[in-house]
């Protein structure tokens, strides 16, 4: 499937990334359409799954998270139930923020959250040891964040995407 996004669509995109919460009506002047053209174009952005949903991001620190950790993990064995049970067990569990299977010497890599060191010490041991198939963890703590973004540059999208 082929997707063909012109200057206004990225125009769109580029905008709701910057402000999630922009009303239709603010967008609409932005872009320079009617409201409901660029509710049309917004809509069949999230039809086609480009959007996938509106997010607010929060600051760690001020709900109380003060370690932010990276942890590999390592699956044995490696079978399509275990792998299951780990991702249902993944996606059950608050503290981690995001997963991704990757390639190399290990399965995944996961985004922690913890209030403090003992607290992540505890997530690992008692929590992340236990779910299914885990093997072996590296984590690595986060001692400072120099760039976070959740924006993806569409200025230099192709024209054609599938």
């Amino acid at each position: 499937m082929h997707f063909t996004f012109d200057e206004l669509d990225k125009q769109i995109l580029e905008i709701i990334q910057a402000d999630p919460v922009i009303s239709n009506k603010d967008l609409a002047e932005k872009v320079g359409l009617s409201p409901s053209a660029c509710l049309s174009r917004t809509k069949r952005l999230k039809e086609i799954g480009v959007i996938k949903k509106f997010a607010a991001i929060m600051d760690e620190k001020k709900l109380g998270y003060e370690v932010i950790a990276f942890t590999f993990v390592n699956l044995s064995p490696h079978n399509r139930d275990i792998t299951n049970a780990f991702i249902s067990k993944i996606n059950e569990t608050p503290q981690i923020l995001e997963c991704y299977n990757i390639s190399g010497s290990w399965d995944y890599l996961i985004k922690i959250a913890a209030h403090n060191l003992a607290d992540c010490r505890d997530f690992l041991i008692d929590t992340l040891l236990s779910f299914p198939g885990v093997n072996k963890i590296e984590t690595s703590m986060v001692l400072s964040t120099d760039k976070q973004s959740f924006c993806l540059p569409v200025d230099s999208m192709d024209q054609k995407q599938s």
